[in-house]
């Protein structure tokens, strides 16, 4: 069997991996030059635990290549991002570019699966592409939705371990796929048709998106009250069927800061409490930004100078190098925009380099910095010794 993966992120290019190390042959396909140079020479350009010792292992077998351009396989995935257009409304113009690479190369009995976050009746409309293109496949390709469900930083064991939500445009296309499926995923593969698989990825990550809405409301509200939002989120959670998440700097990535826009988009009347829920954790970090304003301006009025501000934190979650979506990239641009007499220190362990923020060593900045803001709670923050004499801004509970 051949595989050919449209698209070589976060998703396509560890799930391209997995599945060559199962003695697939796998055809990644990359608009970027550098990704398929990298690739081709065993070596990653994300940062995931594990998964470079994978990565050189299946390209020395020759079980994993890359390409700037799709081969002719037995199954096609389209991995690409789903970004937006205009007002939160979600743009699939990438998954129509990588229906159009593949479909002179289909033939009858292949299968082509969506895994990219897609607005509901994406894979319909792509079935009808593929149609109009190659007619005479008309009911000849198995064509199917399976979205991703993977957390960063774990992505090797959940991609594997995770159940599966798989839904064809017919039973055959389904069945199909969770044949495709199981050849590297040990969790359960449920079957369901199409619309409702696409449904499904949106409903979770919209779920999760109003869960820490809430996480973080309180932490506006117990800021107000004088009350410790860590201590508090402890001790009501000690109910039996209460388990408040964790509040933070608001809420980012590329799954649950964006994927409740395409049911807003779709559904504007009926999604009020999803819309309420993006609009408080957007206001978050937006908060953030402000409290960190005022105490440098707190800082210059006690002090009678510009303090050194360290601003830890630029991933949209700790202990990964990915700032898709990241709200501590957005307080930090704020920060750095209004406050242009500061002396701004950035931080983020997990990249080496950025094109627009000059980065400073964590330990470094923490150790010069008088104002010291917290954007993200990566694992080595949680090294530093609390020190009184610094204010400290601990928007995501380093030290809670």
């Amino acid at each position: 069997m051949k595989v050919c993966f449209m698209g070589l992120g976060y998703i396509g290019l560890p799930t391209a991996i997995i599945a060559a190390g199962s003695s697939v042959d796998v055809i990644g396909v990359d608009v970027n030059p550098k990704v398929v140079e990298m690739t081709n020479r065993g070596v990653i350009h994300i940062v995931e635990p594990g998964l470079q010792e994978l990565c050189s292992e299946v390209v020395k077998t020759g079980k994993l290549k890359a390409s700037g351009i799709p081969e002719e396989s037995d199954v096609y995935l389209v991995v690409v991002p789903t970004p937006f257009k205009g007002n939160h409304e979600p743009d699939i113009s990438y998954v129509e570019a990588a229906t159009r690479m593949v479909a002179p190369l289909l033939k009858e009995g292949d299968l082509f699966v969506i895994e990219s976050t897609s607005p509901v009746g994406t894979t319909e409309k792509m079935g009808h592409l593929i149609y109009a293109l190659r007619p005479e496949l008309t009911g000849k390709v198995f064509i199917a939705y399976c979205p991703e469900r993977v957390l960063p930083g774990n992505v090797i064991y959940e991609l594997v371990h995770n159940d599966r939500v798989i839904g064809g445009l017919d039973k055959e296309s389904t069945e199909k796929a969770v044949q495709f499926y199981s050849l590297f995923v040990k969790g359960t593969l449920h079957r369901t048709n199409a619309r409702t698989a696409e449904m499904c990825k949106l409903t979770e990550n919209s779920s999760r998106d109003v869960q820490i809405a809430f996480a973080n409301e309180l932490s506006l509200i117990c800021d107000k009250a004088g009350i410790n939002v860590w201590e508090l989120i402890e001790l009501a959670n000690k109910h039996p069927r209460v388990n408040i998440l964790q509040p933070g700097s608001g809420v980012g990535g590329h799954c649950i800061a964006v994927d409740p826009y395409f049911l807003t988009s779709e559904f504007p009347y009926e999604s009020q409490l999803i819309s309420k829920a993006r609009e408080i954790n957007n206001y978050k970090a937006f908060w953030c930004a402000e409290k960190i304003e005022n105490a440098i301006l707190r800082f210059l009025l006690d002090h009678h100078r510009m303090p050194i501000v360290a601003l830890m934190g630029l991933a949209f979650k700790p202990n990964i190098d990915d700032l898709r979506e990241s709200p501590a990239k957005y307080i930090a641009t704020k920060v750095l925009q209004r406050s242009a007499d500061t002396d701004i220190l950035i931080v983020e362990p997990n990249v080496h380099n950025h094109p627009v923020f000059k980065l400073t060593p964590y330990q470094e900045a923490y150790a010069r910095a008088n104002i010291v803001a917290f954007l993200v709670a990566h694992q080595e923050f949680k090294s530093l010794p609390y020190d009184g004499n610094k204010v400290i801004l601990d928007f995501c509970g380093v030290y809670k």
